[in-house]
């Protein structure tokens, strides 16, 4: 993926809404486990350096994958071909687990269930038990090869594109406009009102973001690889067929929200089309705040780094959030106490 290219710095504010930061209250709470966006190694590197659950996991990280994971996030910083290179993808899911376990253990935040939008879905069924920490670390590695093997082949000029302010009939113009090009083009996700992830090929790209623009709309950023269109079947047949047969699920133990259509995951082969269906299925955000909802979840805990999923408005309307971030993390802090379970 190539990082985001900010067309309207100020849109996104106009997206989104401040999450309301609070500490433990009573109530039912959520773990959300964001998407994996660019992330700085000077926002995290302290963290996974110092911090014993991040040493932990990076330790276990490491021997699966024969190099140390931190020592090459460092190095590609700043670097775009290593944005989401599988060690940079082993990074954020560190960081994003580690940060959960500190939350529990200090903040005493227990869960009632998990949900991981796009890329978190891997922290999220991992932090709910169904595939342990270091089979997680090979999963990613394994999915990072298939899938640049397959872009180099397929959709070689495919690109996701993110989209706000854009309503839907407005957007449905625009599409509608592609199709009478014959171009082609999905869209990979909703993320709020007026907030799309649409799949199209890069040659058109200017043209439809200056489109968007004519009829109100904002454009964000781009994608590169493309994400969850339904034209990458054969993608998700590939990972299948190469990957997945070697690793078993188990059961989780907290339910997971499924972010292809906000279905309650309780069972291993749920999980398992989850992750699969990540190929080719659009998210929907909207759906997943719906379940948590009729769940009673009045709190969601965003566990990583994130300018996404914790600030859209159906979050910020629906619960109150805790951002928990390295940052967080590295305040000085009283330790709680808390029935925390062992977790791989």
């Amino acid at each position: 993926m190539t990082e985001p290219q900010e067309t309207e710095p100020q849109t996104a504010e106009a997206q989104t809404a401040e999450p309301r930061v609070t500490e433990s209250q009573p109530g039912r709470t959520a773990f959300v486990f964001p998407g994996m966006g660019p992330f700085r190694f000077t926002d995290v590197g302290e963290f996974l350096l110092t911090n014993p659950h991040a040493r932990r996991r990076l330790a276990i990280a490491d021997e699966v994958v024969g190099y140390s994971v931190f020592d090459r996030y460092r190095q590609s910083d700043g670097d775009e071909e290593g944005q989401y290179a599988a060690h940079t993808q082993i990074a954020f899911l560190t960081v994003c687990l580690s940060l959960a376990d500190w939350a529990e253990e200090t903040l005493g935040e227990k869960p009632e269930l998990c949900a991981g939008p796009s890329f978190g879905q891997r922290a999220a069924v991992t932090y709910a038990g169904s595939l342990p920490f270091e089979e997680t670390v090979r999963l990613t590695a394994e999915l990072a090869r298939c899938e640049e093997e397959y872009f180099a082949q397929e959709h070689r000029e495919a690109v996701t594109h993110c989209v706000i302010h854009t309503p839907e009939e407005s957007l449905r113009k625009a599409l509608g406009e592609l199709d009478d090009e014959g171009e082609w083009h999905d869209v990979s996700g909703h993320i709020d009102q007026g907030f799309y992830l649409v799949s199209l090929r890069e040659p058109v790209l200017d043209r439809f973001k200056k489109r968007i623009g004519d009829l109100g709309g904002y454009n964000m950023y781009t994608m590169w690889p493309p994400v969850h269109a339904p034209s990458f079947g054969d993608l998700r047949r590939k990972a299948e067929e190469e990957v997945f047969g070697g690793f078993e699920l188990a059961d989780p133990e907290l339910p997971v929200v499924s972010d292809q259509n906000g279905a309650l995951l309780t069972e291993a082969e749920g999980v398992r089309t989850m992750l699969l269906d990540t190929f080719n299925c659009p998210i929907r955000w909207p759906d997943m705040v719906e379940t948590m909802r009729e769940q009673g979840i009045t709190k969601v805990c965003i566990s990583g780094p994130d300018n996404l999923f914790g600030r859209v408005n159906s979050t910020g309307e629906n619960f109150e959030v805790l951002a928990i971030d390295a940052r967080k993390a590295m305040r000085p802090r009283v330790r709680q106490r808390s029935a925390r379970r062992a977790r791989r």
